[in-house]
């Protein structure tokens, strides 16, 4: 019963970010002479927690993005869909050093340093895996592995 409620969430947190770097790139301009511009990265834009792709030629590795800024973290406990057996990219935006520990089989502990860090993930099993984080006794996102 649990997958037929996500389905639709995936669905509609899939689009949004498909029509979100969709749109981007309608509004870029070229500049003027002279004239400086600035850009975000999907790693600036989106701390959802939700699987996005990187723009990158690598696209296939989906990626979650986590955000601790004091004591809070960035998603809370979302229950997101990862693909069994493919690595996943955790993407660790930080204000300090600190470690997230995947309570999968085996158990994994992944140190992050201050600023973006990516950690490379695989899970063989499927089922539900909480990724934490210890130091603040929070649960990040719970990998539901299909």
């Amino acid at each position: 019963m649990r997958a037929t409620r996500l389905a639709p969430l995936a669905t509609t947190l899939l689009l949004v970010t498909l029509g979100v770097t969709g749109c981007s790139d309608d509004d870029a301009t070229e500049p003027e002479s002279g004239a400086s511009t600035s850009s975000s990265t999907p790693s600036e834009s989106t701390s959802s927690g939700t699987p996005s792709d990187s723009g990158s030629p690598e696209a296939d590795t989906p990626s979650i993005e986590i955000t601790f800024e004091g004591d809070t973290v960035t998603p809370n406990g979302e229950r997101v869909a990862v693909p069994m057996g493919q690595e996943i990219d955790l993407v660790v935006t930080a204000d300090q050093p600190g470690e997230i520990h995947v309570h999968s089989t085996p158990e994994q502990e992944l140190a992050y340093e201050a600023g973006t860090t990516t950690l490379p993930l695989t899970i063989d099993q499927p089922g539900v895996v909480e990724v934490e984080s210890h130091d603040l006794e929070l649960t990040i996102v719970q990998l539901e592995v299909r």
